[in-house]
């Protein structure tokens, strides 16, 4: 998945956090993970690209009310690493949001169900859908 120049560099600098959502000091391991799959682009005249993507979600330890979610496209067979989002997420709605508010505003929300992370990517403060993605949870080594 290739992020837009102003979410590479939000995600590089680790700004913006979710906003608050109640989550138990807990999470369910259910979205917890390697996920794999694909992230579509929808804007045809923008420099975005559709890819091949592999998600890593863990806890925050630094806090924990906050979930890290690592980005990697895969080229050539080979993972290449795109940043880091900060994410919250709602369990009783299977709702994982990571939304940046620094210089733009760009809002990946994404629905949990089953093996399946399906989710957008929005920017321009929500004018613009940019991105459809659909990853599987991938089994545990």
């Amino acid at each position: 998945m290739r992020f837009p120049l102003r979410s590479l560099l939000c995600a590089v600098l680790v700004c913006g956090s979710a906003a608050a959502q109640s989550k138990p000091a807990n999470i369910a391991a259910e979205i917890l993970g390697t996920w794999e799959g694909e992230s579509k682009c929808t804007v045809p005249s923008s420099p975005c690209r559709d890819e091949r993507v592999v998600y890593e979600i863990a806890e925050e330890k630094t806090d924990t009310a906050t979930l890290k979610m690592d980005g990697y496209k895969i080229v050539n067979g080979e993972r290449q690493f795109m940043g880091t989002l900060r994410c919250n997420y709602n369990t009783s709605t299977k709702n994982l949001s990571c939304t940046s508010r620094g210089k733009g505003f760009d809002d990946w929300q994404y629905t949990f169900s089953g093996d399946t992370l399906q989710g957008t990517l929005t920017v321009d403060s929500g004018k613009t859908l940019y991105r459809k993605i659909t990853v599987k949870k991938k089994p545990s080594s």
